[in-house]
């Protein structure tokens, strides 16, 4: 199965619209977001897939981002601020992340095969003992295009790719 992986949409349609251009591609069936979608709007441009999501700390509208979960199919859910999730045997951490701590600690703990997190704008992989750490990168604010990126993960390989959503 592959498994998209995005973060930090921020209202950004052209991205959002490039990155489920590239998840279709690519054979996703399931997207996870790792918070800061902003606007309750920017749900239904994931309709196709089954949406797992997080709270970011600009996902101020709350009651109306989890209204517009409500109207997905399958088993999409916005999950508030963490979310333990298992796909193909395999255990995901789902946190905006804004305290890297956090983060750390709950990659230390080796609980996960995959701790995956955004809010710093900066994409990530590595790996402490059994968990893999995953920042998919961010669609706001200028910076560096290698930064501009969405993750793919396939469970049958427990492998990681990243694709930019610029090109």
């Amino acid at each position: 199965m592959h498994i998209g992986i995005i973060a930090d949409t921020h209202d950004n349609v052209a991205a959002i619209e490039r990155a489920t251009e590239i998840f279709e591609a690519e054979g996703v069936e399931i997207v996870i977001h790792c918070g800061d979608f902003i606007a309750p709007l920017m749900i239904d441009y994931f309709r196709q897939f089954e949406l797992h999501g997080v709270l970011g700390n600009n996902d101020g509208d709350v009651a109306n981002l989890q209204s517009a979960f409500d109207t997905l199919d399958g088993e999409s859910e916005l999950h508030g601020r963490f979310a333990s999730l298992e796909f193909d045997g395999l255990s995901f951490a789902v946190l905006h992340g804004e305290s890297k701590a956090e983060v750390e600690a709950i990659t230390a703990g080796e609980t996960f095969d995959f701790v995956c997190y955004g809010h710093h704008h900066e994409r990530e992989l590595s790996a402490e003992g059994r968990t893999t750490v995953l920042n998919p990168g961010a669609h706001v604010l200028p910076g560096s295009e290698a930064d501009r990126t969405v993750a793919i993960v396939d469970t049958r390989s427990e492998s990681v790719r990243f694709r930019s959503v610029d090109a």
